[in-house]
């Protein structure tokens, strides 16, 4: 008994670090994916958004709306070669954490736009998580939920 207890601290030692091994590349990905579409929606990038969210995206938003893709992308044929009026926010990401479970991983973040406007700067915060699921070798989102973080 004494001899079979350290076999299976080394073998649960041994699994955790290849899942460690497995998931690090993966986490590495999926925090350049987030960073590249959020700068792709600071830029208001159809194609980005294309990329990032799955075809069966459901989308829970901070105001309590959901809604899938086709809705998300809709709205980049409405401001097809309109001028923007309003100052657009700049996107990005603190505090992320990634979980990997083989093909599907959660991704927690909280979201930070920031918009130049003549008052100056406003901040917004949100806590966003999203489920990805990697299919033909690409992650992309299937859900995402938004909540507004309250102003202090």
């Amino acid at each position: 008994m004494k001899t079979f207890l350290p076999i299976i601290l080394l073998f649960f030692t041994v699994s955790h670090q290849a899942l460690y091994a497995q998931s690090a590349p993966a986490e590495k990905e999926l925090t350049q994916l987030l960073h590249q579409f959020l700068k792709g929606a600071s830029e208001n990038d159809a194609q980005m958004h294309d990329r990032f969210w799955a075809e069966d995206l459901i989308y829970t938003s901070s105001s309590g709306e959901r809604f899938g893709k086709e809705q998300i992308m809709a709205g980049f044929d409405e401001t097809d070669g309109e001028t923007a009026v309003e100052p657009v926010p700049t996107y990005s990401a603190e505090d992320i954490q990634i979980k990997v479970y083989d093909d599907m991983a959660i991704v927690a973040f909280q979201l930070v736009g920031k918009t130049n406007g003549p008052n100056g700067t406003q901040t917004d915060r949100y806590l966003n998580s999203g489920t990805f699921i990697k299919r033909e070798g690409q992650w992309k989102v299937v859900n995402w939920q938004a909540t507004k973080v309250p102003e202090q």
